[in-house]
């Protein structure tokens, strides 16, 4: 195309994705190379809203969504992320659970069906069974976390209300390792990304993971699936907590392939059913304490639900955000992604007693991993955030001959041989095999050279079984980014009867990591606060042309009850500010009664007047 009465020519290579953000080196060199062409440059997508529109969705259960509409600070920052146009489009997540309602109203505009397959009665279609006391909701409820249509005037809104999602119906049957697997390895090429919330049984006493099948479809998930970038997989951590379940007992949870997701209450209490372990990563909330509504989403028979509530509620919160940073960013890939969740998750308000500094200076608990995750602070990450370099693995056989483990036994091994590959650790694994008399009495510990220890299992009270551990492999998120050089201990301690016995017969140390000085990254930084001007006590009150001013600081958005406007009828002042809405209005364009967009729950939205 010739530009009209400009020298400027317009070239489309058919070779090239239309979202590429590389260049095409090819054209650029020979391009570079013509000494007749002056100039050119690869024209890329750019990202452009519509001013005005407001952020926050007009769904009439919105103001119900507590965990993203701002009534608990911090909540998971949705909104600044959809202030930044990231709302999924283009990504695909599939469901892995009972089924999916597919003709749901607030959920059948983003259903995909070629996410979707039904294995339990080998058909396309992902329809839950409705019988005995409908008990196959799940997978409709985790679907409208992530993908409920916005704006629509039913039910809330999605995490990445644009995403497409397809359901896989698999629990509702005999789960055998091959169905699993299927599922995993469900259209890799088109699924970004998988979500998951079930394991082995949460009873505190099994000791349990992905059959062969499962687990080489979670490795040729992340090798292969995406184009080579790698299959995401989301993983509730358990429901096991009144059992005094570990999660590091459940395979799934902590596969390094999996993202696992802690839970945590409005208020920041641990729930009783959440599980503790160091394979979790990040946490989403998952119900509220004070009130009667817990996570809205779509239910059976075309309802809505505010009960929807567990680790099960966690996960796809979780996964509707990776869905947003994918949006923002289609290149990462699988380490990437892990990378990232952990520079946007913050300790904030969680409760526990073992926060703890590990050697770079990041705070982790075993019950919430780098703490809750913030949408805003994910997408702002991943859009500036360059490749990991390979990963690097490094295995040390830390035991010579069989040792007694008596009351405590401490086994101490040198990982200097493993500095020339591994720079900055990643997942850090701890592979086993001992006999016990009561295998639940035992706690699992590992130090790294660092001084960050790591309760690789916990006490399991219910845990009766005499097997001990078959080659089970632990796995540790907590030493993530430390330098692997120096002496790592393994301590097995017996916390229970003073005649247990056992034998350590095996102990391999697996190290996974990067070459590349990963701390000397400047971390993700909360959103950049470009306050133009302030008063004396310090609040803003000029954010310039792109940002908010609202209570003094500057957001890219106007929350629930306030509108945008104009600071002045200056010409010339193109600053911004947040307005109130008329107190009867949830959403508005302007502050008088009938300037509504939305109403708070329980009040009625008239169309016509546009008043509640």
């Amino acid at each position: 195309q010739v530009m009209e009465g400009e020298p400027f020519h317009h070239f489309s290579h058919r070779g090239t994705r239309q979202r590429a953000l590389s260049r095409h080196w090819g054209w650029h060199m020979r391009l570079t190379r013509d000494p007749q062409v002056l100039w050119f440059e690869q024209q890329t997508v750019k990202r452009r809203c519509k001013r005005g529109a407001g952020v926050v969705p007009t769904d009439p259960w919105f103001p119900k969504q507590w965990y993203m509409n701002n009534d608990v600070r911090p909540d998971l920052n949705i909104l600044t992320a959809w202030s930044r146009g990231y709302t999924g489009l283009g990504v695909v997540l599939t469901v892995l659970d009972d089924g999916l309602e597919k003709d749901h109203p607030d959920l059948a505009a983003n259903y995909d069906p070629l996410a979707s397959y039904d294995f339990n009665s080998n058909d396309p279609d992902p329809q839950p069974r409705y019988s005995d006391r409908d008990k196959n909701w799940h997978g409709t409820r985790c679907a409208g976390e992530v993908a409920a249509v916005a704006n629509n005037g039913i039910c809330g809104a999605g995490v990445a209300y644009n995403a497409k999602i397809g359901g896989v119906r698999m629990l509702d049957g005999s789960i055998m390792d091959i169905v699993e697997a299927q599922a995993l390895s469900l259209q890799p090429q088109y699924i970004h990304i998988y979500s998951a919330s079930w394991g082995p049984e949460d009873d505190g006493r099994t000791v349990d993971g992905p059959g062969a099948l499962a687990a080489a479809a979670f490795h040729r998930g992340v090798v292969q699936g995406r184009g080579g970038l790698g299959s995401i997989f989301i993983w509730a951590s358990g429901n096991g907590g009144t059992n005094y379940d570990n999660c590091n007992c459940d395979g799934y949870t902590n596969s390094i392939y999996t993202v696992s997701v802690g839970s945590v209450l409005g208020d920041g209490r641990r729930p009783r059913y959440s599980e503790g372990c160091p394979a979790i990563l990040t946490t989403t909330y998952s119900s509220r304490t004070s009130s009667q509504v817990q996570i809205v989403t779509t239910d059976l028979h075309h309802r809505c639900t505010d009960k929807h509530t567990g680790t099960s509620a966690s996960a796809p919160l979780a996964a509707g955000m990776v869905a947003l940073a994918l949006e923002a960013n289609p290149a990462l890939t699988w380490r990437d992604l892990q990378h990232l969740i952990i520079r946007a998750s913050k300790p904030a308000h969680l409760q526990a007693e073992d926060w703890a500094k590990n050697g770079v200076g990041r705070r982790v608990s075993h019950y919430y991993g780098y703490g809750l995750l913030d949408a805003g602070l994910l997408v702002q990450a991943a859009t500036t955030w360059t490749g990991t370099r390979p990963q690097e693995k490094c295995l040390l056989q830390a035991l010579e001959v069989p040792r007694d483990i008596g009351s405590t036994l401490t086994i101490s091994t040198d990982a200097s041989s493993c500095s020339q590959s591994i720079r900055s650790l990643e997942h850090v694994q701890v592979q086993l095999s001992l006999s016990y008399s009561r295998r639940g009495d035992l706690e699992v510990a590992l130090s790294s050279p660092m001084g960050t220890t790591s309760t690789l299992v916990t006490v399991r009270p219910y845990d009766t079984s005499q097997d001990g551990y078959k080659d089970w492999t632990f796995m540790s998120t907590h030493f993530w980014d430390e330098n692997p050089k120096g002496t790592w201990t393994l301590r097995l301690e017996n916390k229970g009867d003073a005649r247990n016995t056992g034998q350590l017969t095996s102990f391999i140390l697996h190290l996974h990591g990067t070459d590349e000085d990963m701390p000397a990254r400047r971390s993700a930084a909360t959103a950049t606060d470009e306050c133009l001007r302030r008063d004396e006590q310090g609040a803003c009150e000029d954010c310039g042309s792109s940002l908010y001013a609202h209570r003094g600081s500057c957001l890219s958005y106007c929350p629930p009850r306030f509108y945008s406007r104009a600071r002045s009828a200056t010409p010339g002042d193109t600053s911004r500010v947040c307005a109130s809405c008329h107190p009867s209005c949830y959403t508005c364009q302007g502050a008088s009664a009938n300037n509504c967009t939305s109403c708070p729950s329980g009040h009625a939205f008239e169309d016509i007047t546009h008043t509640c």
